[in-house]
């Protein structure tokens, strides 16, 4: 298995947010209808949320987008942790999308609760209760990946790489903190999976997810749609030159 797909590299940090921006307001463009947009969180997507945010009238259809998130540690919203947090500060702060089509994964009870409540949301918005390979659920899913191969928090070494059932799982190991992500089938049901991956550091991470090595998490994601790596060239690694 492969998770290859098109590969697009920027010069930079601050060039690859501008790329993504980009990217984002053109693809959305050739989009009909509601749009269903899976946020990543970590320090990569910041810029380009704000990029987002501030970006021209008119650029953005935000009447016709809902957001979501692929993960979320499970600390309080006004935690410094928190991906909602980040996301509200950069990008909802600034656009005028409706409260109502924001979806936050829920941090208030058990992990285990949060985690089957946001589940039964997205199979409300779904309308059924399996996903159908042929109906993604999700247009855009946007994720980071770590120096470990992780992505949304599918680490390395947990029970959740192995969940095929549900579609939002707690992850009570592996980090400082437990976190709540979406599995692989919620991953998966996407028409666009966008890996937006800065940093040398990440370089040995993008050549072995993309060479498919099934050790890192990421790579064992199997898309029912296109894949994208925005990379910076120092992700991206040597061979880009």
């Amino acid at each position: 298995m492969s998770i290859r797909g098109e590969q697009i590299v920027a010069a930079d940090a601050p060039a690859l947010s501008q790329m993504a921006a980009q990217w984002l307001i053109d693809r959305i463009a050739t989009l009909p209808g509601d749009i269903r947009i899976s946020l990543s969180g970590g320090s990569t997507p910041r810029a380009l949320y704000q990029l987002l945010g501030a970006s021209k009238r008119g650029a953005v259809p935000w009447q016709r987008i809902e957001l979501f998130w692929g993960d979320e540690r499970f600390v309080p919203y006004d935690s410094p942790d928190s991906n909602y947090r980040m996301t509200k500060e950069t990008l909802l702060a600034a656009s005028p999308i409706a409260a109502e089509r924001v979806h936050p994964i829920p941090v208030e009870g058990t992990a285990q609760d949060c985690a089957a409540r946001y589940e039964a949301e997205l199979k409300r918005l779904y309308g059924a209760p399996y996903l159908d390979p042929n109906r993604p659920f999700f247009d855009i899913m946007l994720l980071g990946l770590g120096e470990d191969g992780h992505t949304c928090s599918l680490l390395p070494g947990q029970p959740v790489l192995e969940e095929r059932v549900r579609w939002v799982a707690p992850v009570m190991a592996g980090r400082a903190e437990p976190r709540i992500t979406l599995t692989y089938p919620a991953v998966n049901a996407s028409r666009f999976i966008v890996f937006l991956v800065s940093g040398a550091g990440k370089a040995a991470a993008v050549s072995a997810a993309r060479d498919g090595d099934t050790r890192l998490p990421a790579a064992r994601i199997e898309p029912a749609g296109q894949v994208v790596w925005l990379l910076d060239r120092a992700a991206a690694g040597p061979e880009t030159g």
